[in-house]
């Protein structure tokens, strides 16, 4: 290595051409690093005290240990930043001046139009690429070598957005009346940098390369993975490997979605359904190299990974970037993206390369797709915490069956199997939550449910953007006087608790006119409800009134479409005993209807009041109804509810030793064989009973939630 301090000009100067590796990153900087340049040069030229202005290093690699003498094309280390933003500012400094009299054209010594071209930006005498200085990699190259020519030439059909967002900027600025071109001109000559000439035969640019904190734009854990599977290459491997697949992943992606973040996701999700472990994203590139040193991936050699990295990318770029040209999946993958759960990628790109091998068809991928949304969805209403869904999805497909006809039967199988927090809601406790949830701002936005319920089994959808959320029952805190003797004496109460749910929700393209107005008028006035072409809107233009029962019925009958849209997983019986083998269902199939003691009014009393009382304990709770007694669970039952004819009797999963029970009133079971689970019992019959017996429940809660949960002892 031999480093020497210079002026940034005199390297240009100098050097015949730097080329830029196809394994370098393509152009990244921004407006803001493009802000940043321009102030330290205006601040740096209009300053005799400051002599130079150091702006990082340039590290190039040539055939042996040389010099900027030797003129040979230098190999970009590091420095591609500095020297293609420089190389903007020249070309747009030649322009602006080329406008101007000729006596104007040259306002600091060596910086006319004519020199600025031929002593820095191109080599007049030759042809073709060899005629430019600075040479990029193919996404840009085409852009920067049309600024360049002196008068401009065409620029390619979709040229690199950097590149001309930037030589626009420096445009911009360098035509404002306020701006001193000999400032710039003097400014841009005190440009120093550290140039630095590497070795083969004694450096290591792949350990220099990474090592390489600048100044500008930190490299993406992308950007480090192509320089790991391509530099060090023999030239001939490179190229092909680079022409092959990963130029075709940079054009799949396009420059928006491979110069952000968007690849190093792909790159994340990519390892994740490889390995089965999600890694943190700054770490994506460690995680890669330790995945492309394991045994079997070396045996095969660097070019079988990089062909099924861009196999894979492809499918990630039809589920993820909307390039999917099936109809259908396409709307299924924009639904999934609409819920913002990226974490199921890893799964979709595993479905999609089962269909690509033969093991199910397009038609068993939507299925798949549509639970899925099902799933997320589901569990959004029913409030189920979704920390634990990214490691659900990244360990899924080892419960996959993989062979024809058993891939989607054992996937349904699977999310019929989740337990506790990770489970599929049941269509109860789906059916029962949608109709009481918050769906105004449910997701941020509730364009989308409202969409999937309006457009179900339609053969030509409706465009939801067309129109607007209305709600029936209007938002106005101050209801007019119409509304509130509709509502009765209680109507503020009633419109907070029925205000946002389901049934009063719906679309309509007539709010402005609409508004406030009584609800005879809403339904009558042209565009109004009575008129309504909307699925959503029937039956609401037939009714006389709307109060709290019409939106509980209409909630319900929504509420029923809702298990169509967003169906649970149905297999027979057979299909169950073949994918679970011994293993139980821990999904509900039954119903509070299935217990007639709960028709006794004094026991349904108590039973919801510790219904409430047991779910408000924490965020996790959830309900799983029996044949013969009602859990309720966090990983597995903490108490269970068996109804009798006069009583609720309550089973807590703990031992009886560890119970704290001042009053005495558990009872020890131990041993004894009964419905439920754990070694205490409780009877409940009253309602002034319920405070105490949900004390000792909680004790239950809390053991099972700090680790310590006892085995379940009954089924």
């Amino acid at each position: 290595m031999k480093a020497t301090e210079a002026k940034l000009l005199q390297i240009l100067h100098a050097v015949q051409q730097f080329i830029i590796p196809i394994y370098q990153r393509t152009y990244s900087w921004t407006r803001q690093e493009c802000e940043q340049l321009w102030a330290d040069i205006l601040r740096t030229g209009a300053s005799e005290a400051i002599g130079v202005h150091f702006i990082g290093s340039v590290v190039h690699i040539d055939e042996g240990l040389g010099n900027l003498a030797v003129q040979a094309p230098k190999l970009v280390i590091d420095g591609q930043q500095r020297l293609t933003t420089v190389t903007l500012l020249l070309s747009a400094l030649a322009d602006v001046l080329s406008a101007l009299p000729e006596e104007q054209q040259e306002p600091f010594d060596g910086f006319s139009p004519a020199k600025i071209r031929q002593y820095y930006l191109t080599n007049p005498l030759e042809k073709g690429d060899r005629r430019f200085k600075l040479l990029l990699s193919d996404t840009d190259r085409t852009t920067l070598n049309a600024l360049v020519e002196a008068g401009g030439a065409p620029l390619p059909p979709e040229p690199s957005i950097r590149i001309t967002d930037n030589h626009a900027f420096f445009l911009e600025q360098l035509r404002k009346p306020a701006t001193d071109l000999s400032v710039v001109c003097r400014g841009i000559s005190k440009l120093l940098v550290v140039d630095v000439a590497l070795s083969r035969d004694q450096d290591n640019p792949q350990l220099i390369f990474e090592s390489m904190n600048s100044t500008g734009r930190e490299l993406s854990q992308a950007d480090l993975i192509r320089n790991f599977v391509l530099m060090g290459q023999p030239p001939e491997l490179q190229e092909r490997l680079y022409g092959h697949h990963w130029r075709p992943m940079e054009l799949a992606f396009g420059q928006e979605a491979y110069g952000g973040s968007e690849f190093s996701a792909f790159m994340r999700d990519f390892l994740t359904l490889k390995t089965g472990e999600v890694p943190r994203l700054d770490l994506v590139y460690d995680t890669f190299k330790a995945y492309a040193r394991r045994p079997e991936v070396e045996l095969a050699g660097i070019e079988a990974l990089l062909a099924e990295l861009h196999t894979i990318a492809l499918r990630y770029a039809r589920i993820v970037l909307g390039q999917e040209p099936d109809p259908e999946l396409q709307q299924a993958f924009h639904d999934l993206r609409e819920l913002k759960v990226n974490v199921v990628n890893p799964l979709l790109l595993e479905l999609y390369g089962d269909v690509d091998a033969g093991l199910i068809d397009r038609a068993e991928l939507l299925e798949a797709l549509r639970l899925l949304e099902a799933y997320v969805f589901r569990r959004a209403v029913c409030a189920i915490p979704s920390n634990s869904q990214q490691k659900t999805f990244a360990t899924f497909s080892r419960a996959l069956r993989k062979e024809p006809s058993h891939v989607l039967p054992s996937f349904k199988a699977h999310l019929l199997s989740l337990p506790s927090y990770r489970r599929f809601p049941s269509d109860g406790e789906f059916r029962r939550d949608i109709q009481e949830r918050n769906l105004y701002k449910f997701n941020k936005s509730c364009s989308y449910w409202l969409r999937r319920l309006e457009n179900h089994q339609r053969k030509e959808p409706i465009a939801v953007a067309n129109y607007t959320i209305e709600h029936i029952l209007p938002q106005n805190p101050e209801l007019p006087a119409a509304w509130r003797q509709a509502l009765g004496e209680n109507w503020k109460a009633l419109q907070e608790e029925w205000l946002h749910r389901l049934g009063n929700l719906t679309l309509t393209g007539y709010n402005p006119e609409l508004s406030d107005r009584p609800f005879h008028e809403k339904r009558d006035h042209q565009g109004g409800f009575a008129h309504s072409p909307l699925v959503l809107n029937q039956g609401i233009g037939q009714l006389q009134l709307w109060g709290v029962e019409e939106i509980r019925q209409r909630g319900g009958c929504l509420a029923e479409l809702a298990l169509q849209v967003w169906p649970a997983p149905a297999l027979s019986q057979e299909q169950l005993d073949l994918y679970w083998g011994s293993a139980k269902v821990t999904n509900a199939f039954y119903s509070l209807a299935d217990h007639p003691q709960l028709a006794n009014t004094q026991i349904r009393v108590v039973f919801d009041a510790l219904d409430h009382s047991i779910r408000s304990l924490d965020p996790n709770v959830y309900q799983d109804v029996r044949k013969l007694y009602i859990a309720y669970k966090c990983e597995t039952n903490f108490v269970d509810i068996i109804p009798q004819v006069r009583r609720l009797l309550l089973a807590l999963n703990m031992p009886y030793a560890e119970l704290d029970d001042p009053n005495g009133l558990a009872r020890n079971v131990a041993g004894l064989r009964r419905w439920g689970n754990g070694e205490v019992e409780l009877g409940v019959a009253m309602l002034e009973e319920v405070p105490y017996a949900v004390g000792l429940i909680r004790q239950s809660l809390e053991r099972q939630l700090s680790g310590s949960s006892s085995e379940d002892l009954a089924e």
